[in-house]
């Protein structure tokens, strides 16, 4: 009971977000707590050494072959000369030219096929050879999409006032991405180094011709990111060589499995029954969901930062403070259990590999994903204890053999049929009810309407014969009467003429 009544809510302190090598960066779980920079780095020392433990294991299995082959054919030469008589002044010399020969020949094709062996352009090269035929560069596609379209002529009025540079970046553009296009066959580590570095160079060689300008410098890095990153998404986003997809299914059960889970489990400090904060709430959710739709790294970012300001906006509202960092967490958690957003791990995933590094390392883009990534792995380890529960509650509530309620009045988790319980502790089903009084209301309301519209057209059947009635019955009490008249010719003798007035004579006055 101790445990459920000091609700210690999910805390996170805000070192953990940084890097982990101390430089002072914004960390990421897909690279082990590292930033961009420095998983960089640790990514090339590592695959440096793998290759040279490589090259090692190669030279010492070469060795062995060769070992082997000289002994084995050394027998071989040996039982041949007993059996073969020799030839004058040639005895040894022919055998071992031969044997020289074919070893050297040997050595040669093995150096050669360890070095296609790991060389990762070699990878690519035996399909490049039969998809060249079918499928076209996507810089040439007569196919694509009116987006793509409609980004690559944004980019060229703007690359317009750059003059000369901007025709120089955008050809290099252009060979990146027929260059990326036929490597196919890539990891996604592989094909996320390239990126990195093209954006690393260019971005080098912006900041001398810009002269340290970091402003300008950012503002065509951004409209490059925008260029690449669409024409190449469908090749780079979810790439058939990761487990991506896999990892979203499983993202979205688990997310589906703990529809139970309540915002006050979760000690978020947002009330949505007030207007303004459930308002937030729900363009929080829109926001989340709406970035698997968009195609560029920082589009993407832009939907991550806009959700999480709907967050703070719904904290402080509730809270009538700014909200702090150990509010706005669990707020994302509660959140992305609500809205569920669609391919989240291959959203993040993409977001990690080919945005622009700097993006993710500082600034509030930075700082809010790092919060959605530790609010994934949140989701994705949680259990009874971080939610205050028992064991067994959380087994019960995970199979569906129960549903949390909490009791208002002792603060405790129980089962109750309480409808107010119900909306007290599920906003949704709160929702659900007050949509369900609404529509009742409406029902009611149309019944009446239906039984006015009836009663309408009966009273409009029935007053033709009305009036017909009262017509009939005025008829009946006051029957007309038309009386006849005969007219006379105006030279006829009538005895009515003798009662008009004399006429008027006229008079005659002396001048």
């Amino acid at each position: 009971m101790s445990q459920r009544t000091e609700r210690r809510g999910i805390h996170v302190d805000q070192s953990d977000l940084l890097c982990k090598k101390g430089c002072g960066y914004y960390g990421n779980a897909a690279w082990q707590g590292l930033c961009s920079k420095c998983w960089r780095e640790e990514y090339q020392r590592v695959r440096q050494k793998q290759i040279q433990d490589d090259w090692a294991l190669a030279e010492k299995l070469q060795r062995e072959e060769e070992a082997a082959y000289a002994s084995s054919h050394g027998v071989q030469t040996q039982s041949h000369a007993q059996s073969t008589p020799p030839h004058p002044g040639h005895a040894s010399l022919g055998p071992f030219s031969k044997f020289e020969e074919k070893k050297t020949n040997e050595k040669t094709r093995k150096v050669t096929t360890v070095k296609k062996f790991f060389s990762p352009s070699s990878r690519s090269a035996p399909k490049k050879e039969t998809q060249e035929g079918k499928t076209t560069s996507p810089s040439i596609s007569r196919h694509a999409s009116f987006e793509t379209d409609q980004v690559s002529r944004d980019f060229v009025d703007f690359l317009k006032n750059l003059q000369k540079p901007g025709r120089e970046i955008h050809k290099q553009c252009r060979a990146f991405i027929v260059n990326m296009s036929s490597k196919k066959d890539l990891s996604a580590e592989e094909l996320s180094e390239c990126v990195q570095d093209f954006y690393q160079g260019m971005a080098d060689r912006l900041m001398s011709h810009f002269k340290g300008s970091s402003d300008s410098v950012e503002q065509v890095m951004d409209q490059v990111e925008k260029y690449i990153m669409t024409r190449l998404y469908k090749s780079v986003f979810c790439p058939e060589t990761t487990d991506d997809e896999k990892k979203d299914l499983a993202t979205q059960n688990r997310i589906r499995a703990l529809h139970w889970v309540t915002i006050q489990m979760l000690c978020v400090s947002m009330d949505e029954e007030i207007p303004e904060v459930s308002e937030n709430v729900v363009k929080a959710i829109t926001d989340i969901i709406e970035m698997d739709s968009k195609r560029v790294p920082r589009d993407k970012l832009a939907c991550i930062t806009r959700c999480s300001k709907h967050i703070f906006s719904a904290i402080r509202i509730t809270k009538n403070e700014p909200a702090s960092a150990d509010d706005f967490l669990p707020a994302l958690i509660y959140i992305v259990l609500k809205a569920n957003p669609p391919r989240l791990q291959s959203n993040i995933q993409y977001i990690t590999r080919f945005c622009n590094p700097s993006r993710l390392m500082t600034g509030e883009d930075g700082y809010y994903f790092t919060n959605l990534c530790c609010a994934a792995a949140f989701i994705e380890k949680l259990d009874a204890q971080s939610l205050n529960l028992s064991p067994e509650e959380f087994e019960r509530y995970m199979s569906g053999q129960a549903s949390p309620r909490l009791n208002s009045s002792e603060g405790d988790w129980a089962q109750t049929g309480s409808a107010l319980s119900v909306t007290a502790t599920n906003p949704v089903l709160a929702q659900l009810n007050h949509n369900l009084e609404l529509l009742s209301g409406l029902s009611s309301k149309q019944e009446k309407l239906m039984e006015a519209a009836q009663s309408l057209q009966a009273d409009l059947l029935s007053w033709p014969e009305s009036v017909e009635r009262e017509v009939h019955d005025i008829l009946e009490k006051y029957p007309l009467e038309i009386l006849s008249c005969t007219v006379s010719a105006i030279d006829a003798n009538n005895v009515d003429n003798d009662n008009l007035p004399p006429p008027l004579t006229p008079q005659v006055f002396a001048g």
